[in-house]
């Protein structure tokens, strides 16, 4: 599980290092996901890396049922920031927010979203989940004590 961790950290810091232009104002609308009709899909690398930071902010659990009323992002804390940028997941780095910049093409970052789906492979996953699914199954997968890093 670690190296998978790694590997995900490590896509996350190649895009990092493309260039790009991007705006984010953290106006919160893209976290919005009746509001924008989009639900970003985890694999299952993104899902731990996610679910550590999570932890890592003192939560325990997300109830994927339990949606907000607008729609929000499990992550969106009351601040408005999102809870986990540091861990966030890809599709929320190549977000579609279109007042940040909108989404990054597919073609620019195809090579880092196989390397994506080959963590999700490798931990024997069974591809995307929507967020909050995904996350809540990750955490399920952690030890107890993870959230440290």
């Amino acid at each position: 599980m670690r190296e998978a961790v790694e590997e995900v950290r490590a896509v996350y810091r190649d895009l990092e290092e493309r260039p790009a232009e991007r705006d984010c104002r953290a106006r919160t609308e893209c976290c919005r996901f009746r509001l924008t009709g989009r639900t970003p899909q985890l694999t299952g690398g993104e899902a731990l890396v996610a679910a550590m930071g999570w932890r890592a902010a003192g939560r325990k659990s997300i109830d994927p049922a339990a949606a907000a009323p607008d729609g929000a992002c499990p992550f969106l804390a009351d601040s408005g920031r999102c809870g986990i940028y540091r861990d966030r997941p890809f599709g929320c780095r190549t977000h579609f927010c279109a007042a940040a910049g909108g989404m990054i093409e597919r073609h620019r970052v195809i090579d880092l979203i196989r390397r994506l789906e080959a963590v999700d492979e490798s931990l024997r996953g069974d591809g995307p989940k929507p967020l909050p699914q995904a996350v809540a199954e990750a955490l399920e997968r952690l030890p107890k004590r993870s959230g440290r890093r």
